[in-house]
């Protein structure tokens, strides 16, 4: 399968410091896959999306998503984008349906067009007869499902998500890979981080496991199993090559 996001040669050395976040980092990201970029903390998974996001410019190399150069075009490629961050990116004094609304406009879709995409994205994600409800009032499992709407209401080619299930219930981490799911079948790139290494193993196509700014393996969940001696388990590789030593981070 072609390759939907090209990295090449990618490294990011922060100012003021002596490290590189990522060192020379290549990766092809296969088209319609369901990407996991698997790391502890400080590994350089989130360095590496706010760069293929356009948040932040890297300090060498370069990087291409379905054809288009990041040092070319930035407005047309941020619109091939959707993004849905581990924070909510949400005004919890707006109603899930406001929230919606204001997130849409800013990816130019007609007004038309947005209220029957946000009528449609709630039906499918149980949201419908709360879509009137100020998102304070929501459980933690509502509000995922509101913040991964707002992500993906022009459609994005690509979508990156990061920690999508993070402290919701068991039903709602159930709906939200489910519809994740008929997103990809459906045509959409997913490149997901996930520290739930069962969820990872379960839901993703490829992976890649990357530590210290540098990718150590890739390959589909099967593969890097059978890569390592005595694992049952992608949590098992996991440990295996980036070890048991804490990685707290502040």
């Amino acid at each position: 399968m072609s390759a939907i996001i090209n990295i090449q040669d990618i490294s990011k050395q922060y100012k003021g410091s002596d490290f590189l976040s990522l060192s020379h980092i290549n990766l092809e990201i296969p088209k319609q896959s369901i990407f996991g970029l698997l790391g502890p903390n400080g590994a350089g998974k989130t360095t590496l999306i706010s760069i293929l996001c356009g948040i932040i410019k890297p300090t060498l190399g370069s990087f291409e998503i379905d054809g288009i150069s990041s040092k070319d075009n930035s407005a047309v490629l941020k619109s091939k984008i959707g993004i849905v961050p581990q924070e909510y990116a949400l005004y919890p004094t707006l109603t899930a349906y406001e929230n919606l609304m204001y997130f849409g406009s800013l990816y130019n879709v007609s007004k038309a067009d947005l209220k029957e995409k946000i009528t449609h994205f709630l039906t499918h994600l149980g949201l419908e007869n709360f879509m009137h409800k100020k998102v304070h009032t929501f459980s933690g499992g509502m509000k995922r499902r509101v913040n991964l709407i707002a992500g993906i209401l022009h459609e994005p080619t690509v979508l990156f998500l990061d920690e999508p299930t993070v402290g919701v219930d068991v039903q709602s981490r159930a709906t939200i890979i489910d519809y994740l799911k008929q997103l990809n079948k459906k045509g959409t790139t997913i490149v997901y981080t996930s520290h739930l290494m069962a969820e990872a193993q379960d839901f993703c196509t490829d992976i890649a496991i990357i530590d210290q700014g540098s990718v150590f393996v890739q390959g589909t969940p099967k593969e890097l199993i059978e890569s390592v001696p005595n694992a049952h388990s992608l949590e098992e590789v996991f440990i295996a090559l980036t070890g048991k030593k804490l990685r707290d981070v502040v």
